[in-house]
């Protein structure tokens, strides 16, 4: 097979992959300079819509309507760009072999790629029911979501099972969108949360309890506490029913599953260095071997404001992590220097009229605030993390931009509280005053 180089190569076509070739672009490319190689057939998109509009029962969003960088307000990224860039796009190609010490990428048809700085961009993939070995697991109808495919597949079904019944397994970021877009299009909803309330890993039982009544009264049964142990079949083959652990049945018709997600780093195993699940970076997502690079949901990296290191699987770091990488490559290439990563946590999510964000780091002892009352007709309410005296995080449901921006500066910022009771009572109002 032929050979192809590249000066720069982003392995990976997600989210990161395109931030990374519009930051590229900034600093001046020469045609045939970079390329990205991704498995999927399309070019980079804003994965997030596929959880949220992409399911909606009218007018939802379509490609090339959201390709990157769209999702930030910023300019969208056409096929046609990146040709016109000098960018080569070659998709529908999966890298089975990385060499890094050679500097080449081996594709699963035998194409070689050699580079000369490579951006590893793979992100993740879905954690599947099989890979915990549970019966009937590989039933049909049985769906995941990461890529455009997947969702396709979610449509064709949507479109074919009117008012089938359907169990939503998980009740993290996957779950509440899914069964949310899956209630507006009027099946009969259950969702399986294992923890003791959903969001488990971020909300406090006080959020949770607020969406937990909320999708409830949109009928959507929630079923905390128990996971799914098995599934049975109908002579098709398709599901019919979800065996949970704790011995009950619940029926289905099809199941779609958000039980996590694993950081795609195999091709690179023992050959970079590792750390919290990821590939570790310093603040600049440069990797323990030079001239690599890390960004996006592989990157364990230093998160400046907490003395920590972490690795996060959000698409804001997807998207502002890839920026940096090609930020510091470019600088490096110039003699120059530029500031290590400072990245300050943040966190979304939308379902039917709800809107929520969240900043910081959800430690410490929390403070309530405003109007949780699921039955209000315009609910706001919002709760602040305080640690060691200081606000370490802030979250806030129904907020305008403006009461977003000041929650997030009161995140980055950490200012010291001397009253929990005046915190509480001021709200809001407390981070619009810094």
């Amino acid at each position: 097979m032929a050979e192809k180089g590249f000066k720069y190569v982003i392995l990976g076509g997600g989210v990161a992959a395109g931030y990374a070739a519009r930051e590229f672009a900034k600093h001046g490319l020469k045609p045939g300079e970079l390329a990205i190689i991704s498995k999927e057939a399309v070019a980079p998109y804003e994965r997030p819509t596929l959880s949220k509009g992409y399911l909606f029962p009218e007018s939802p969003p379509r490609l090339p309507g959201f390709h990157v960088c769209v999702g930030s307000g910023g300019e969208r990224l056409l096929p046609e760009w990146y040709k016109e860039k000098g960018i080569e796009l070659i998709l529908s190609t999966e890298i089975v072999k990385a060499d890094l010490a050679a500097k080449t990428l081996i594709s699963a048809s035998g194409e070689t790629f050699k580079y000369q700085i490579l951006v590893i961009a793979t992100g993740s993939t879905v954690v599947r029911l099989s890979d915990f070995r549970i019966p009937g697991a590989d039933a049909k109808n049985i769906f995941y979501l990461r890529e455009i495919d997947d969702a396709d597949k979610l449509v064709e079904v949507i479109k074919a099972k009117k008012n089938a019944k359907v169990v939503v397994v998980g009740g993290g970021y996957i779950g509440i969108e899914l069964s949310a877009v899956l209630r507006i299009n009027n099946f009969d909803v259950s969702m399986l949360v294992p923890e003791s309330w959903c969001m488990f890993r971020l909300f406090t039982s006080d959020i949770a309890g607020f969406y937990e009544s909320y999708y409830e009264k949109k009928g959507i049964k929630i079923i905390k506490g128990s996971v799914a142990a098995g599934f049975t079949a109908d002579s098709n083959g398709e599901v019919k029913e979800v065996k949970l652990k704790d011995g009950r049945l619940v029926e289905a018709d099809i199941v779609v599953v958000g039980v996590g997600a694993r950081p795609l780093t195999g091709l690179f195993k023992g050959q970079v260095v590792e750390e919290k699940g990821g590939i570790k970076t310093d603040g600049f997502f440069q990797t323990s071997v030079p001239d690599v690079y890390a960004v996006g949901d592989v990157a364990t990296f230093p998160l400046k404001m907490y003395n920590d290191v972490r690795r996060v699987e959000h698409v804001d770091h997807a998207r502002k992590s890839a920026e940096q990488a090609v930020k510091a490559i470019k600088a490096s290439e110039e003699g120059k220097a530029i500031e290590e990563y400072d990245y300050l946590p943040f966190f979304y999510s939308r379902e039917f009229d709800l809107s929520w964000q969240f900043y910081g780091d959800n430690v410490g002892e929390t403070v309530l605030f405003g109007d949780n009352n699921p039955a209000s007709p315009n609910p706001k309410f919002g709760t602040y993390w305080i640690k060691d005296g200081k606000i370490f995080g802030a979250f806030l449901e129904g907020g305008s931009p403006e009461e977003n921006k000041a929650i997030a500066k009161v995140a980055r910022v950490q200012p010291s509280i001397e009253s929990r009771d005046l915190l509480a009572e001021e709200g809001i109002a407390f981070a619009s005053k810094i």
